[in-house]
């Protein structure tokens, strides 16, 4: 059963000025992982808007804990990914056509070598390159609120640096948040 797990004192606003009540929600799934979205409450009786699946985690300590970490920059992207779906129609239909091929193509993850246990991408709490467009300093101060193995994810998820090339286990927080920024700056050159 769906459950919210925070809600936000700072509601989110449309440009027409409606103001929507933030929360975290949360469910366990059929395959034992805990599903996070987001939903926005408008309050006023009008249509609530949620997000897709914004996380997958372990168990719902892990899913309490990514939801407290969110971040206002986060919580607006969620908001235009809630107010403008570019969800495909996803509906079973009856096709007489076999597939070209037998296996789908490999990730981007596992072309670059980003991809975790069982050739699984990595996912990563936030787009380095998303936050770095509000700033440099942004990217640092929203690293700098992550542990070690968020940042860790991070580079791996977007393919950084790879494994073989730096030891990311033995980096501590900030080293790890500066490889991510040196990284990041030097792609947007």
């Amino acid at each position: 059963m769906a459950e919210v797990l925070v809600q936000f004192d700072r509601p989110a606003t449309d440009e027409g000025g409606r103001s929507y009540v933030v929360r975290v929600c949360g469910r366990l799934a059929e395959d034992g992982m805990w599903d996070g979205w987001i939903e926005f409450d408008p309050g006023d009786g009008g249509t609530i808007l949620r997000t897709p699946r914004e996380t997958e985690q372990p168990n719902r300590t892990d899913l309490e804990y990514w939801a407290t970490g969110l971040t206002v920059p986060y919580l607006e992207g969620a908001f235009e990914r809630a107010r403008h779906p570019q969800t495909p129609d996803l509906r079973p239909r009856s096709v007489a056509a076999d597939p070209a091929y037998d296996r789908p193509a490999p990730s981007s993850a596992e072309q670059t070598g980003t991809a975790g246990a069982h050739g699984a991408p990595v996912r990563a709490v936030l787009d380095p390159f998303e936050v770095y467009a509000q700033g440099e300093d942004v990217l640092r101060g929203e690293l700098g609120a992550l542990d070690e193995g968020h940042l860790r994810n991070i580079i791996r998820a977007h393919g950084l640096v790879r494994d073989e090339e730096m030891d990311l286990l033995a980096l501590d927080r900030a080293a790890l948040a500066g490889v991510i920024v040196a990284a990041v700056r030097k792609r947007l050159g």
